[in-house]
């Protein structure tokens, strides 16, 4: 793959005045072979295999950092859902296997390490349930290790049992970490359709059909697209908006696939995919809502908000798929209330809504993102909210997720300090009414007719 002197130049402006990144390189390790009778044999191999497969990832991703002049911001981790690691153990607690994930990851230098996860959409198995308990305690006792589960997938349809049980993981999470604004929720997200090649966290995790080391990339730039979308000017139409992101992304999924390619090469290991989601930052114009208002309305959340997002994530798809025939991952658009300043800016003036917000989901590449509510949430209501994103997803065929943080101590209005990419919550109303019946209902909602496909 070669570049024009003027590609480069165009780079190099992206890298110094759009805060373009390539926001993770995420290797992703199999620890299938790692499952024990054996607990602490298990751990042992996994702490022992991370450490072998991943020892180089940072060095590697720091020099070609350097060697191509962007910056490679985040080094992580995925693995096998954790579940299916400590099944044949036969353990009431998966804590320790949580332990010798953060161990191996600090040992490394990565930031984060995905895959403390299980796929539930359809039920339980005995490791499920013990995963499930040992997730608030896990995520709440360790830095690096972060959480994910399937609750919901348009071929199975939606666990709705699954969903209260994890609003009272999610809830039990929130008050380990109480001193901390919930920080593990944070950590922890739950899917429907769920793709098994996510480079970023905290729903990364390394699926069936994957090899046994795999690297991916996941590519940011949300201020690249802003530029380029002010310097087209008010005047063009929404064609021509919808053709500048998408040769902006095109330029943005090369660097990324670039970047992945090389860095598979030095590792080792085989390349993967790169995912195209544009992510932001608390940084100011690296911002997704800042995207929306350039494309042309007033505030994020306000009227028209839904289509200029269907817009611009049509966009970055088609010109990242341009780029690269290993498109993966998510790749859309991220809208992470916390890590996006316009965001921030946006439900602080009212502007976004907990319901808006919900709209907003149905045409992005993900759903409600590190969002934060009263801590002292009825149960009914955050299983509600859950199962609507759960629906949206099923539905449409599409991958949502929920990350939401019942923050404790605060009320609506008030904030609360993550730092770094966490950024910062403001705490949103989930409004005064629930669904207590469909609570206690519980079952499954059975697949759309159009999960059939066979």
């Amino acid at each position: 793959m070669s570049f024009s002197e003027r590609e480069i130049l165009e780079t190099v402006r992206m890298v110094e005045l759009e805060t373009l990144d390539i926001r993770t390189t995420t290797l992703g390790i199999s620890l299938l072979d790692c499952a024990d009778p054996d607990l602490e044999s298990a751990c042992e191999k996994v702490y022992t295999k991370i450490r072998h497969h991943a020892k180089d990832l940072v060095r590697v991703a720091d020099s070609i950092g350097s060697d191509y002049g962007v910056p490679i911001v985040n080094k992580r981790i995925a693995v096998t859902p954790i579940a299916w690691v400590g099944a044949a153990s036969g353990a009431d607690d998966f804590t320790p296997l949580a332990r010798a994930l953060d161990a191996a990851a600090h040992e490394v230098g990565v930031d984060f390490i995905g895959g403390f996860s299980a796929y539930v959409e359809k039920g339980f198995t005995k490791a499920d349930d013990v995963l499930f308990r040992s997730i608030p305690r896990a995520l709440s006792e360790t830095e690096h290790v972060c959480g994910s589960v399937v609750l919901a997938s348009t071929h199975a349809g939606i666990n709705m049992d699954a969903i209260a049980r994890f609003v009272e993981v999610v809830k039990e999470a929130a008050e380990r970490t109480a001193d901390r604004g919930g920080l593990a929720c944070t950590k922890l997200v739950c899917f429907c359709n769920a793709v098994p090649d996510n480079p970023f966290v905290a729903g990364a995790h390394i699926g069936v059909g994957e090899p046994e080391t795999v690297l991916s990339v996941g590519v940011s730039g949300p201020g690249v697209v802003r530029s380029a979308l002010q310097r087209l000017g008010v005047d063009a139409d929404l064609l021509a908006c919808a053709e500048t992101i998408k040769r902006t992304a095109f330029k943005v999924a090369r660097m990324g696939e670039l970047v992945g390619r090389e860095a598979a090469r030095r590792l080792g290991t085989s390349f993967g995919i790169v995912d195209l989601s544009l992510a932001p930052t608390p940084a100011e114009g690296d911002s997704v809502a800042a995207i929306l208002e350039a494309i042309g309305i007033d505030r994020a959340g306000s009227a028209g908000s839904t289509a200029a997002l269907a817009l611009l994530t049509d966009a970055v798809k088609k010109g990242g798929a341009m780029a690269s025939s290993s498109v993966g991952g998510l790749s859309g658009a991220f809208i992470p209330v916390s890590e996006d300043r316009g965001m921030i800016d946006a439900v602080a003036e009212g502007a976004l809504s907990l319901a808006k917000l919900e709209a907003m989901t149905a045409v992005c590449s993900v759903g409600l993102d590190m969002v934060a509510v009263p801590g002292d949430t009825p149960n009914d209501v955050l299983l509600g909210i859950i199962a609507d994103e759960m629906a949206i997803g099923m539905v449409n065929h599409k991958t949502t997720a929920v990350r939401i943080v019942p923050v404790p101590g605060k009320g609506v209005g008030e904030t609360v300090e993550w730092g770094g990419l966490l950024g910062t919550g403001i705490v949103q109303d989930p409004g005064r009414f629930g669904c207590g019946r469909l609570y206690e209902r519980g079952g499954r909602i059975p697949a759309p007719l159009q999960g059939y496909r066979n």
